[in-house]
């Protein structure tokens, strides 16, 4: 049976969890409550798993606050025995427009800290990542407090839809592979 491990990026904390910068966290929240899994507080994170046509996915949300996400994803990807190809990587893109969804076999870390710490300590670039799209409606200098501000009414309106693509993207990358994913749902 292949074994798959989906890590949401996010930030712990009550004052985090409708920020942009925790899509990863609400992403995985979501396909959570569609496949009626309970999370756990373990081991650098809170795990949940579910089995989906033959496969088993293992959801991670790390505790590790959003630039030290390597540690936690070495650490489950290990005790797991995940190989990298099967590791998918929740985040947010401030390139991508509001809600646009895409995915890649491998890549930079296109400046995201979350990715570049998992980067360094996984030691490669060389995993899926879902970036979700945040838009950069902010004033120079202000990235960080738009990462971390909360969804506009306008975008919290149209986010419901987009992280239900975003659940169905995630069960597609067990079910039918990166580059099919890919064919079918970036753009979207």
């Amino acid at each position: 049976m292949k074994k798959y491990l989906v890590v949401g990026l996010g930030n712990i904390g009550a004052q985090y969890t409708d920020t942009r910068h925790n899509i990863g966290f609400r992403i995985l929240d979501k396909i959570a409550a569609d496949q009626e899994v309970v999370f756990d507080n373990q081991k650098l994170g809170t795990v949940g798993r579910f089995r989906f046509k033959g496969r088993t996915f293992v959801l991670l949300k790390p505790s590790t606050y959003m630039n030290l996400s390597g540690k936690a994803v070495r650490y489950w990807l290990g005790k797991e025995k995940i190989p990298m190809e099967n590791l998918l990587v929740i985040c947010d893109d401030l390139n991508l427009p509001f809600g646009s969804i895409r995915l890649k076999e491998s890549g930079s870390d296109g400046g995201h800290n979350g990715l570049k710490d998992i980067n360094a300590v996984l030691q490669s670039q060389n995993y899926a990542r879902f970036r979700f799209g945040v838009g950069n409606d902010f004033s120079r200098g202000r990235q960080a407090d738009f990462v971390l501000g909360k969804w506009s009414k306008e975008e919290g309106e149209q986010l419901s839809e987009r992280i239900e693509k975003s659940a169905e993207l995630i069960r597609s990358f067990g079910v039918s592979g990166v580059h099919n994913t890919m064919n079918s749902f970036n753009g979207q």
